[in-house]
């Protein structure tokens, strides 16, 4: 079987890695790929964003399974195209990934459909806005309707700083378009989790729970970013708030979706957060988490091309999804200045010292030049390792980080302190 993964990051290599596991997958292909993606798969040097090229692509090569790494292809309805030529591609249609696409639509869809969440006003005018936020309680939090690389919500501590982040949204447009809609949202005092679910539309398969470090700085202090790390599974969901999270969000959305005819194929993303009054939904995604894939795959015991097709197809069974009782985490290593300014075309030492008992090391902004692995992106690398609990999972994860160096790299040093704080280990 020849496969095609769309994205070059982290999350798209976990997946060529979990991918190439498989003895049904003689070849694989990434767009655009990156350097360590190049390692296992054969890079095609076509964006994201161009579907007409892509779905070529995909006809000429006689590819048999397509799987869809980040969001933008996916709002944009790369499914419905490949669909449309009878190409085999794994994610929700467009109508679907509206879920992600507007953050208004999908707090619209949550109240329609009694899920639970913030309580939220939607803003298309500059004005509006600022006369909301000036007789507002704080903290609350302002979102960009659109797609924003994970960066488009800010906690507003006070006015001062909720009237720069409208300004920087919807005046400076820092985010595009994705800023032409704001979203003022109640701030939820908890603990995040993340939960991940397979569904074929019908049957809904949650996947191992994790916890992702958003923020630049230890403490979860600092701007947002893409994801600094994390760390499944999580001990503080229980088998009573799993189910929780089942009967009262997971299955209430993909019905829902279907009742609105945006039947929902592929893996749903719900960011959580436990409060002291349940259970609310923060965000959805309408793929794979980053950088929480590269902890959840390697703990998957399947093979992950029969998963997909399965989905596709219409025929996944929960009871043939099986994890590992192992820990994982995951520690992001970034470019200084990260989420803000940086600078690439640093090389990278250590990697050929890395060795399989130490763990995984997945590429996320890297290139290859000279026979060298050079930096070419905020978010460079992800380490991965593995442990009998979280607490030799975080140990061994340090020890591999401190293999792997480059100019300027900067990680965080505190990745699963909420987990090791629940267990009474505090790094």
């Amino acid at each position: 079987m020849k496969v095609l993964v769309i994205g070059g990051g982290g999350r798209e290599h976990t997946i060529c890695w979990k991918l190439s596991l498989s003895p049904n997958v003689k070849k694989i292909y990434a767009a655009p790929g990156n350097a360590g993606i190049g390692t296992i798969a054969e890079c095609v040097d076509l964006a994201v964003d161009n579907l007409s090229g892509l779905t070529n692509f995909a006809k000429d090569n006689a590819i048999d399974l397509t799987v869809v790494g980040p969001e933008v292809p996916l709002t944009l309805g790369i499914v419905d195209e490949f669909e449309n030529r009878g190409l085999k591609i794994f994610g929700p249609n467009k109508e679907a990934s509206l879920i992600e696409g507007s953050k208004a639509f999908a707090k619209d869809f949550m109240h329609k459909h009694h899920i639970p969440t913030a309580s939220y006003k939607i803003f298309t005018k500059h004005f509006e806005v600022l006369d909301f936020i000036k007789a507002a309680c704080y903290p609350l939090v302002i979102k960009a309707d659109g797609l924003a690389a994970g960066k488009g919500a800010i906690v507003c501590k006070n006015i001062e700083e909720a009237c720069e982040a409208v300004e920087k949204i919807m005046v400076q447009k820092v985010f595009g378009s994705a800023g032409l809609k704001l979203i003022v949202e109640e701030y939820l005092e908890g603990e995040e989790v993340t939960v991940m679910a397979f569904t074929d539309g019908k049957t809904i398969v949650p996947m191992v729970f994790s916890q992702d470090h958003k923020q630049i700085y230890e403490g979860d202090k600092g701007p947002n970013t893409g994801g600094m790390g994390a760390y499944a599974p999580i001990n503080i969901v229980d088998s009573r708030l799993r189910k929780t999270i089942y009967d009262e969000i997971l299955e209430p959305t993909i019905m829902g979706l279907t009742a609105e005819n945006r039947t929902y194929k592929g893996v749903l993303y719900c960011g959580l957060m436990v409060t002291n009054r349940g259970v609310k939904v923060i965000e959805y995604n309408c793929r794979f988490g980053d950088p929480e894939t590269q902890v959840i795959l390697p703990l998957l015991e399947n093979d992950l091309a029969e998963v997909f097709l399965n989905i596709i197809d219409g025929y996944l069974n929960i009871d043939e999804i099986k994890w590992s009782e192992k820990s994982a985490v995951t520690v992001v290593l970034a470019s200084k200045g990260y989420p803000g300014k940086y600078e690439t075309g640093k090389v990278i030492h250590g990697l050929d010292t890395v060795t399989e008992k130490d763990g995984l090391v997945f590429h996320a902004g890297t290139k290859s030049e000279n026979d060298k692995f050079l930096t070419s992106g905020g978010r460079v690398l992800n380490a991965v390792a593995f442990g009998d609990g979280i607490k030799d999972a975080i140990a061994n994860v340090y020890n591999l980080v401190e293999k792997i160096n480059f100019e300027d790299m900067y990680y965080r040093k505190d990745i699963g302190w909420r987990a090791q704080n629940r267990i009474g280990m505090i790094r």
